[in-house]
């Protein structure tokens, strides 16, 4: 086995297993009979982000690209219809929804007939993509920001923080294998954020050791 297939059975390990914990509010919601205090919108971006990244990977094809966002996607899919069987504001979320979806068709709709085929649709899709994937690791510094203010992790999921850690690594040394920086660039970020998720855990743990388990969010 060479490097390049070691590196793809990484990601897709990796990135599975990190797709998996959503599980963990999947049980809570049958549990509860509930989706108070779990968010809907990672679910729905997530989805969105592997159809993206599942389009990039046919473009380029890319095996490896396309069978984890395969499963992202189905995995994101069966988050979003058990959220929705358990919410009290279904319209909320169908609107959120149909949004997305219209969203998506148009992205679709946009890349399919104004571009042509070749490098030109794969570049524009794979900066797309990677703007999106940089968004969604930066979009939580500022719950970061308020739990070093605070001092309380409970609200992070290290599961989550590990098996992002993992994911984005494997994902940037996949990259730098194919010398395809719209993998590189957009999954550094993650690297980034979950260390500082470690440090967070190592600083404040201890203080909350008293306290209940962490407590499972996309953050």
């Amino acid at each position: 086995m060479d490097l390049l297939q070691l590196l793809s059975w990484a990601c897709i390990v990796f990135t599975v297993g990190m797709f998996s914990t959503g599980l963990t509010d999947l049980k809570k919601m049958r549990e509860s009979k509930s989706a108070d205090n779990i968010q809907f919108l990672p679910f729905l971006t997530t989805c969105l982000n592997n159809l993206g990244w599942l389009y990039y990977g046919i473009l380029k094809q890319d095996q490896t690209i396309v069978l984890v966002n395969i499963i992202g996607a189905l995995l994101q899919i069966l988050y979003i219809i058990m959220y929705f069987n358990y919410t009290k504001q279904k319209r909320l979320v169908m609107s959120e929804t149909l949004a997305a979806g219209m969203v998506l068709t148009c992205g679709w709709f946009y890349f399919t007939t104004f571009l042509p085929e070749g490098d030109t649709r794969l570049s524009q899709l794979g900066f797309t993509c990677s703007v999106v994937t940089v968004s969604m690791y930066l979009s939580p510094l500022t719950d970061l920001v308020q739990i070093v203010r605070s001092g309380n992790v409970q609200c992070l999921s290290f599961p989550l923080t590990v098996a992002t850690f993992f994911t984005s690594t494997s994902w940037v040394l996949y990259g730098l294998q194919l010398n395809d920086n719209y993998i590189v660039v957009p999954n550094t970020p993650g690297i980034f954020t979950s260390l500082i998720r470690f440090y967070l855990f190592w600083r404040f743990a201890s203080v909350n050791q008293s306290s209940p388990s962490y407590k499972s969010m996309q953050i």
